[in-house]
């Protein structure tokens, strides 16, 4: 199927993990045709993952930013409008948790990091590319979420519980604009933010998955680049979920 992503300039946050969702993400636009921003607070991960994107035949460029920081995602979205004059598409992916450990371990300055990259972050981003989006009468965005529930890394669930009814909100408030906006929650996946977790931990979680396997980047990637094409034309403040439990 051809996803009408031909030419697309696309805004991939948290692209630096080389075995992470985002980067997947990435790659998979470059090979549906579109020109990828690679964006991370690690810039030397930014520039492997554009790299790649460029080895794929198509443009891309590594910015550094931190997400909870306004300023910052200020000035990248000015640097990608100076270099591709517009953002197409948006994957808000940056993600973090600052620590796995109990509730009541937790500090305020735990919560400050979770709470600041997973939901003011996603936030800072869409406020900041939404008006170009808005000047082009076009647009995607997908927010990512997932987590909720899951013991021990209790406030980062809670800021992607955020994002669940963040997309809703949204996402009718700028469709009038020409702007789609859906989220996608990926399934539990050794990643960055689980990977170091006991092994007993992580196959216990593959034996209560239907597929009895863990979400791999390229399951998300996939499905992120439905949401993002112009196949998916008719979904508006849905959330994805990718788990099979």
């Amino acid at each position: 199927m051809d996803l009408k992503l031909k030419g697309k300039v696309a805004l991939v946050t948290g692209t630096g993990s080389q075995i992470g969702y985002g980067k997947a993400i990435a790659l998979t636009l470059a090979e549906e045709g579109c020109d990828v921003i690679s964006a991370d607070i690690d810039l030397e991960g930014a520039k492997k993952t554009a790299a790649e994107i460029e080895k794929l035949g198509r443009k891309s460029m590594a910015v550094k930013v931190d997400v909870s920081d306004r300023s910052s995602v200020d000035k990248m979205v000015e640097a990608v409008i100076a270099k591709f004059g517009r953002i197409d598409i948006l994957i808000n992916n940056a993600g973090t948790s600052s620590v796995v450990q109990p509730f009541m371990q937790m500090t305020k300055a735990d919560w400050d990091i979770d709470i600041g990259v997973n939901l003011y972050g996603q936030m800072n981003v869409a406020q900041a590319v939404i008006p170009h989006m808005a000047a082009k009468k076009y647009g995607r965005i997908v927010n990512c979420s997932g987590g909720q529930g899951i013991p021990n890394i209790s406030i980062y669930g809670a800021a992607k519980g955020g994002i669940d009814q963040f997309t809703h909100a949204i996402a009718l408030e700028v469709a009038p604009m020409g702007i789609v906006v859906n989220a996608i929650l990926p399934g539990l996946g050794e990643t960055g933010l689980v990977g170091t977790a006991p092994k007993e931990m992580l196959e216990s979680m593959r034996q209560m998955s239907a597929l009895k396997r863990l979400c791999t980047p390229q399951d998300v990637a996939w499905a992120t680049a439905f949401l993002a094409s112009d196949v998916c034309s008719y979904m508006v403040g849905q959330v994805v979920k990718l788990q099979t439990f």
